[in-house]
């Protein structure tokens, strides 16, 4: 990794792990829409273990469980994950969520072919590197069974702080703190490529809005 982006990386980890610390379940306890369709796109294709990346303090990874799937929960903040278990025990879900401190910059330590679905919400927008997200999704196709389903978000360059704030260069924008990796139709696609394209679904979230795809594409098998 360039120094750059290491020194990048390494700021929004420091930048993350405050924002935990001093918001718990910032972003409360309902699952966001991207979930809720992701649930009913895995039972469709009789998913059972679902990984989730950036889970954060895990409403999304608790609604999963809390749907009957086995999750396993990765984010690269310790502190969320805390959260995360400690809300897991509070519901009565903990033996169906495990969590694992991970940076997607590395590879995952998960076998080959031995998970059912993959779910991101707005993880491979962070301060990625176009070639970190490609490394990253070729990792999810590794770990994900024929047939298994990968639903991930992105905010777009439709969106509103696309070009604003800081610049860091490969479309990657900060703003108040957080950089985003924002995407064009063409990443989407090249990220598709070998998969099988489902959906490609435009919707947004939050006051500002944000603007975002949710992108729907199995394994072929």
């Amino acid at each position: 990794m360039p120094e750059h982006e290491h020194e990048l990386a390494e700021v929004q980890r420091e930048h993350w792990q405050q924002i935990y610390g001093e918001h718990p379940g910032m972003y409360g306890e309902e699952p966001s829409e991207p979930a809720v369709h992701a649930a009913a796109v895995f039972r469709a294709t009789d998913a059972r273990r679902v990984l989730e990346l950036g889970a954060g303090h895990g409403r999304d990874a608790l609604y999963f469980a809390g749907e009957g799937f086995t999750v396993l929960a990765t984010d690269f903040s310790p502190v969320g994950l805390e959260q995360l278990r400690e809300t897991a025990n509070a519901q009565g879900v903990s033996d169906r969520v495990t969590t694992a401190v991970h940076d997607v910059r590395e590879p995952l330590e998960i076998t080959d072919a031995s998970v059912d679905a993959v779910f991101a919400h707005m993880l491979l927008c962070m301060a990625l590197s176009t070639k970190e997200i490609h490394a990253l999704v070729a990792e999810v196709r590794r770990v994900l069974r024929p047939g298994g389903a990968f639903v991930y978000t992105v905010r777009h360059t439709g969106d509103a702080h696309y070009r604003v704030g800081t610049g860091h260069g490969d479309d990657i924008w900060e703003h108040g703190g957080f950089a985003v990796h924002f995407f064009d139709r063409h990443l989407v696609d090249a990220l598709a490529e070998g998969w099988n394209l489902q959906e490609i679904h435009a919707f947004e979230e939050g006051d500002l809005p944000r603007r975002l795809w949710r992108v729907t594409q199995n394994v072929p098998g």
